[in-house]
């Protein structure tokens, strides 16, 4: 509702493009000297002089002042802002070249942190968590997502429909209008990548330099996503299996990858039979899936397949327990308490989804089938947008570069929860130079993965100017484990 005593559409906007915030000098916990504040933005870009929102900035001085050269603003993962930790990416970036030459800005988007919060009602689910659900599960799940988004309705109210990404990118563009700026410079991670993707697409004078590391694809709907995350996986799953088939002799799993996946799928076998078999495979599912990603765990991803079969043979429950009692699960989570952020569901409603539950449920069978593991399934289940309660207020943003510099595009190979099709197809959409990150299965890389030669491309590009070749590799930081390979003629019995 807009308030009675509102000025003009104009002077509302002008108002808001002028604010004057009025920042706080604090210190993070590792002693960086930083300052917050916080903006107004409308919750409804279309009405400037309605209901406000506010938005939670952070603030690192540059440290060089000559050769400061403007903002620059940073995004994180989501949707739903990697738990509202936004304004605490500028903490991430000291010590780099970057806090020299920029104002180092981060900002809890609209919904998440300390900024106007959206809010979801918790449900807790009634179908077991099981990463090969029977087919008498599949209308308990649905029935999970119907009421999840009926959570979400009841939570989130009139604010749900504004919660987007085209409308995180025109608060981006106020908070560079607030700052004076006539120009920003940005670094977007995971969901954070597309937020500036589409920024650019939107204010493409606006935008200077530009990272995005480990993007969406371009083309895909938010259910498509999902969806390539299981193949995303499964290749990690078949580098590690044909891996541990040239080391036979260490693991006995088989000779090739096929025999491998084999022995797993025996091992998978034996524990459905087992009392708690249910969980215990679900388990094994979820370690082969994630471990598998991880190439410095690959050794120890054999040896715990070898380990739990020689156990499910012997029929020792308590040694099956021991090894997969630390194996973790996921799903998507609810916190605790009565309320969480509805940030994810609402962001994932800008695209439509079929309303079908039976075309889930075909793709559910399939994924059962192809991507058991790293709980493939659950991404081809039903999801809240089966089930919306809304329809978004306005098309997703085509993205498009005309008009602002060609950028970079970080991409690990084997990012499982970005498929690396999507930075390729995001680099040649755009126009913007590639750097692979090879033989890895880093997620969001620039800093916050440690990569040394990832870093220094990206610090001459922002610092410098100076972009890398237009098709760039570098290795990952963890290299597969130090064990010699069988003898290529030898013949062990699998």
């Amino acid at each position: 509702m807009k308030r009675s005593d509102s000025p003009t559409p104009p002077s509302a906007l002008r108002a808001l493009r002028t604010q004057q915030p009025l920042w706080t000098a604090a210190t993070t916990d590792d002693g960086l000297p930083v300052e917050y504040a916080t903006i107004e933005v409308p919750r409804d870009h279309t009405d400037p002089a309605g209901e406000r929102l506010t938005l939670a900035l952070s603030r690192h001085r540059a440290t060089d002042p000559d050769r400061r050269r403007g903002i620059l603003l940073a995004v994180n993962g989501g949707p739903g802002g990697d738990w509202g930790l936004g304004r605490g990416l500028v903490a991430k970036f000291a010590g780099t070249p970057l806090h020299e030459v920029y104002d180092l800005i981060g900002f809890d988007p609209r919904g998440t942190g300390a900024s106007t919060p959206l809010h979801a009602e918790v449900t807790l689910p009634k179908a077991p968590f099981d990463s090969r659900p029977p087919d008498s599960a599949f209308d308990t799940l649905a029935e999970d997502m119907r009421r999840r988004e009926l959570a979400c309705e009841r939570a989130g109210g009139a604010l749900r429909p504004h919660i987007s990404t085209p409308n995180t990118a025109r608060d981006m563009d106020l908070v560079r209008c607030v700052l004076g700026e006539e120009r920003l410079n940005f670094v977007g991670y995971a969901y954070g990548a597309y937020v500036g993707a589409v920024y650019g697409s939107l204010f493409p004078e606006r935008l200077d330099r530009s990272v995005l590391d480990s993007c969406v694809h371009p083309g895909w709907t938010w259910r498509e996503q999902f969806l390539w995350q299981g193949d995303a996986v499964r290749r990690n799953v078949d580098a590690w299996a044909g891996w541990t088939g040239d080391r036979h002799r260490h693991f006995g799993l088989g000779t090739d990858a096929t025999a491998v996946l084999a022995s797993v799928e025996d091992v998978v076998a034996r524990l459905e039979h087992r009392p708690d078999g249910c969980r215990l495979r679900t388990l094994l599912d979820g370690a082969v899936g994630t471990r598998a990603t991880d190439r410095a765990q690959w050794a120890e991803l054999g040896f715990l397949v070898r380990d739990v079969r020689a156990a499910a043979r012997a029929g020792d429950e308590t040694r099956l327990h021991d090894l997969l009692s630390e194996q973790g699960t996921w799903r998507p989570g609810d916190s605790e308490g009565d309320l969480r952020c509805g940030v994810l569901e609402a962001i994932t409603l800008e695209h439509d989804w079929p309303a079908d539950p039976e075309t889930y449920f075909a793709d559910m069978r399939e994924f059962r089938r192809r991507f058991p593991y790293g709980y493939g399934v659950l991404r081809a289940q039903p999801w809240v947008g089966a089930f919306r309660t809304f329809t978004a207020p306005e098309r997703p943003v085509t993205l498009a570069r005309r008009g602002y510099p060609a950028g970079l595009v970080v991409q690990a190979d084997g990012d499982p929860m970005d498929h690396y099709a999507g930075g390729v197809a995001m680099a040649e959409r755009l126009g913007h130079h590639l750097v692979t990150v090879e033989d890895s299965g880093d997620h969001e890389v620039f800093v916050l993965s440690g990569n040394a030669r990832v870093d220094a491309h990206v610090h001459r590009y922002l610092v410098d100017g100076t972009l890398p070749p237009a098709r760039t590799g570098v290795p990952g930081t963890a290299a597969r484990p130090d064990l010699p390979a069988d003898a290529p003629a030898a013949t062990l019995p699998v």
